[in-house]
């Protein structure tokens, strides 16, 4: 039993009736520690639960509600408000709401909440409890991935598909006049159906027409570039759904047309083509004719001249020539000579040098009546 003078040390220290218990009891501890021991006896301890998510992984069409709830257990002595809010995983904070209890023992309370999400997001929530006492609940995760929603079709809908292609996909070599590349399109459609589409080339509209496609059906549409480029050209369809093809790509590299070879000139052997032996009768020597072929492999101006015994003739004659062309040319004897006798050749010197080569030739005047 306590003495009356430990009692009375007690009371000065203005100890309450529970240490004063304590130390009745025997116990060492200083009025301070009891004190102290007393509040935290007192105190009630408050729990809360993770926060759970109704569907924490949602994959669908948007928006869509998310529910959250937890659970908090409140020791309750008479009248205590539990005051809590909602933590949001963007750092943000829900306002804090207040609810009254009452009666004796342990209370337990559901908090809820919903929000709605418009696109795709992940997160967490928690409750935090700000009185009676301060406590946070675990993070409760949750995703939500929107999702375009499935169009359910009928049989008797119509569904319409393109694909195209250039053909060919690339060109080079001299761009003239004329369609290079060439763009298919193929439209394929469920049933009998009238179809509106056009061409776009590079981004711009090229071509456009209206078709009746029964199963399938191509249409098309051609360029003829004047410069190299590259570029893609696509389908699309305009009606009964709009829709479009793949991008055909193609490219084309012009080049400079090749200049055509210069024509060439060759000269085939000269001949005598014929004797004027009424030369013979004015007292001069019989006369003769010679003939060559000139033969270009296209057409040009051909320059040549004649040599005799060796001897330029001072004439350059000038013929135009396109395959072959037989060209001639004569000379008479001297005066009161009965025989004309020599060399002949004939040379090209335009477009290209050419000889027809060294001739012999003689003819003599018959002798004179009664002679």
């Amino acid at each position: 039993m306590m003495s009356v003078g430990l009692a009375r040390k007690a009371a000065a220290f203005g100890a309450s009736a529970a240490v004063l218990a304590a130390l009745a009891a025997g116990l060492v501890a200083s009025p301070a520690q009891a004190a102290t021991a007393a509040t935290t006896k007192a105190a009630p301890k408050v729990s809360v639960s993770t926060p759970a998510v109704s569907g924490g992984d949602y994959e669908g069409a948007c928006p869509v509600k998310v529910n959250f709830a937890a659970k908090i257990k409140v020791p309750v002595k008479g009248k205590t408000e539990l005051a809590y809010r909602w933590l949001h995983g963007d750092g943000s904070k829900g306002k804090v709401k207040v609810i009254k209890l009452s009666g004796k023992g342990t209370k337990s309370v559901t908090v809820r909440q919903s929000i709605t999400f418009k696109e795709d997001v992940k997160g967490w929530e928690a409750v935090q409890v700000l009185g009676p006492k301060k406590v946070t609940s675990k993070k409760g995760y949750f995703s939500v991935s929107c999702q375009e929603p499935k169009e359910v079709r009928s049989h008797l809908d119509v569904s319409v598909s393109a694909r195209a292609w250039a053909s060919p996909d690339s060109y080079s070599g001299v761009c003239t006049p004329g369609d290079k590349i060439g763009f298919v399109g193929l439209i394929e459609a469920n049933r009998p159906t009238w179809v509106r589409y056009r061409w776009i080339l590079n981004g711009e509209v090229a071509d456009y027409g209206r078709v009746k496609v029964y199963d399938t059906r191509k249409v098309g549409f051609g360029i003829s570039p004047r410069h190299s480029q590259r570029g893609w050209a696509q389908l699309e369809i305009l009606s009964p759904e709009g829709t479009s093809s793949n991008r055909a790509y193609y490219k084309v590299w012009c080049k400079d047309e090749a200049p055509a070879p210069a024509p060439k000139v060759s000269v085939s052997s000269a001949t005598v083509s014929g004797t004027r032996l009424d030369m013979c009768n004015d007292g001069r020597g019989p006369g003769v004719d010679f003939k060559a072929t000139l033969t270009s492999t296209g057409p040009t101006t051909v320059q040549y001249y004649w040599v005799v015994n060796g001897v330029r003739d001072n004439n350059t004659l000038e013929r135009s020539v396109n395959g072959s062309l037989d060209v001639t040319w004569g000379i008479g004897g001297a005066q009161n000579s009965t025989k004309t006798e020599g060399t002949i050749e004939l040379v090209v010197i335009s477009p290209n040098s050419a000889s027809s080569g060294v001739a012999s030739y003689s003819a003599t005047c018959p002798p004179k009546a009664g002679a």
